[in-house]
């Protein structure tokens, strides 16, 4: 009987259904990597953008109060990078661990010639399905999971991102403050409102726009999303 007769008659074997998966996971590896390559790069812009601003004021004062404005909404942003890092590495952790929870189960029924479900790989597979940047892949982990008879039911749908990001668009001052300690330290002082007379006028120079760098970094943030 051929290879392709024995699948039809009766699916593919362990060792493929094994591959199979190793193969997903692989790929989401792969995924999370490039994601969080994307972030770090993103982390140091942002952290730029916090010094540029910060050394704006400083040269030019009457900008002081627009700067020290500019340097703590990409902090906030900085913050948003992140919690983002993190979430990403910590799924990073699970996806490994469910890595070696599927190769356990395939050995184990090549030894005793069944598999038992796991319940452990069930509650890791849900967690991950979930996240955006993973959910297709993660399903398609989950349907080959189902046929290897490792987990019982698909995983429910993903949750919206907005629930995933509850709580991360009021970042609290103190946090706030703390970032830009950290990235202007004892070399730039975080820059403080001026007391300009009534009658002066703030000069402003033509220099790039920060709202425009503030929505491109929030729009490659959202892509990493996607």
């Amino acid at each position: 009987m051929t290879d392709s007769v024995r699948r039809f008659f009766y699916g593919p074997s362990p060792e493929e259904q094994k591959r199979k998966c190793n193969s997903l996971l692989r790929a989401n590896t792969r995924k999370l990597d490039r994601d969080l390559q994307n972030l770090h790069t993103l982390e140091s812009k942002t952290k730029s953008f916090i010094l540029q601003a910060s050394k704006r004021a400083q040269k030019n004062p009457s900008q002081a109060k627009q700067a020290s404005a500019e340097t703590r909404i990409f902090a906030r942003e900085l913050i948003r990078v992140r919690k983002q890092e993190s979430r990403l590495a910590t799924s990073k952790a699970t996806l490994q661990s469910v890595g070696m929870q599927v190769n356990e189960a395939f050995a184990m029924k090549k030894i005793e010639g069944s598999i038992k479900n796991s319940t452990g790989i069930m509650k890791d597979v849900n967690t991950l399905v979930k996240l955006p940047e993973l959910t297709g892949t993660m399903r398609e982990l989950s349907m080959e999971l189902v046929k290897s008879g490792i987990i019982e039911e698909m995983v429910e749908d993903s949750l919206p991102t907005g629930e995933l990001l509850e709580g991360e668009d009021e970042e609290a001052e103190e946090e706030v403050d703390k970032v830009l300690g950290e990235v202007l330290k004892d070399r730039i002082k975080a820059p403080a409102v001026p007391s300009l007379p009534s009658e002066a006028v703030p000069v402003e120079e033509e220099e790039e726009d920060p709202e425009e760098m503030l929505a491109q970094m929030r729009g490659r943030l959202e892509a990493l999303k996607s």
